[in-house]
């Protein structure tokens, strides 16, 4: 058998099909928009994953006996509310924060360097005057860098205002829109498609739970995790609360790597504030058991029902759409890869079971 029958078997089994087809279709032109267009498309994305997280709370108030219009609404102006409230409160305070922090960073650099040098005193034999010179240089180029990267943020910034007004604007009414009409534009999608859909309605069916559940309870995880190391970090009086809270609620949209990356910057303010003290220790010590607590009790009850992916799968999506779409790869990273597992099991198996309906159907029935 030569190489172009095999491609030509493995094309006539899994596209013989015409609704496979225009599965793979869909599937390309969609990928295809979102990478080529996705900054255009960024406000229409932004409001689409919104509706998609509010859909939630209307359908409880609904089948509460709720009138969807009203539903609609009032979830619509609890959310007006959330984003008034970041932008107008919780906005300044993190700017100002990661303000202070960049002012305070050649105090924490000299900081750090006398607590090298009374280390290479106290363990001359480990730590010799070149491996600390070494390590002196990369922490200067590396706060040389942070300033210099701050500076260009505040000036790109000064740019990116029409642009936020417009993302505030624009995105709450496509919001309200996507909510109030969501039966219509629903209706309107899938007439563009073939009536007969069983592999598409399939993997649907499969994909609509598990991402709705994945995106509220990545939210949910975000505002918990964030608001106990927020309370957590004051009660212990550390600087920059709120900014190091939200780095650390932030931090579990990357699972592994964000946890252990975020303990960096705690550490170092931490480091600088008390010093090498009981205090510092206590800090670390009640960061991982945060950290502990979020990966072993309230991440397995918020995703009970998600479809288990092996760990090495998770970082690969991580990587692969992280790099494609930035922070909003980072985010759908696991439903992604939960799509894709999806596409596999289901797509050979719909067709099987297609051929086999096909082949038990008399020729009366046919």
């Amino acid at each position: 058998m030569t190489l172009r029958s095999v491609f030509k078997s493995w094309i006539d089994h899994y596209f013989s099909d015409e609704e496979a087809v225009i599965l793979l279709v869909v599937l390309v032109l969609g990928f295809a928009a979102v990478i080529l267009f996705g900054r255009m498309l960024a406000p229409f994305l932004t409001a689409l994953v919104i509706a998609f997280l509010l859909q939630g709370p209307v359908s409880w108030m609904e089948r509460r006996r709720m009138p969807r219009l009203l539903a609609v609404f009032v979830v619509f102006l609890a959310f007006i509310g959330v984003l008034l409230a970041l932008a107008f409160i919780l906005m300044p305070l993190i700017w100002n924060q990661l303000v202070g922090l960049v002012q305070e960073a050649p105090r924490m650099f000299a900081s750090g360097q006398r607590l090298l040098d009374d280390l290479q005193e106290r363990y001359p034999n480990l730590i010799t005057p070149d491996q600390m010179q070494n390590w002196i240089d990369v922490a200067g180029r590396e706060v040389t860098q942070l300033g210099q990267r701050a500076l260009t943020l505040s000036l790109a910034s000064l740019g990116n205002v029409l642009t936020l007004i417009v993302y505030l604007i624009l995105v709450p009414i496509l919001v309200l829109f996507m909510l109030k009409d969501r039966d219509l534009l629903v209706g309107f999608t899938t007439s563009l498609l073939p009536q007969r859909r069983e592999l598409m309605t399939r993997i649907w069916e499969e994909m609509d739970d598990q991402i709705a559940n994945y995106v509220r309870g990545k939210v949910i995880e975000i505002i918990i995790v964030g608001s106990v190391a927020f309370f957590t970090f004051a009660y212990f009086g550390l600087p920059y609360t709120a900014l190091l809270a939200v780095v650390v609620g932030l931090s579990v949209l990357v699972p592994y790597i964000g946890a252990a990356v975020t303990t960096l910057p705690v550490a170092a303010v931490a480091g600088f504030h008390f010093g090498l003290t009981d205090e510092f220790v206590y800090v670390l010590v009640a960061y991982g058991v945060l950290q502990a607590l979020d990966g072993n009790v309230l991440s397995p009850i918020l995703f009970s029902e998600a479809v288990n992916i092996h760990p090495v799968s998770i970082i690969l999506a991580i990587l692969f759409f992280g790099g494609i779409w930035g922070f909003w790869g980072v985010f759908f990273a696991i439903p992604l890869a939960t799509l894709i597992k999806a596409l596999v099991y289901a797509w050979p198996r719909g067709i099987k079971q297609r051929h086999l309906q096909e082949a038990a159907e008399t020729p009366a029935e046919r």
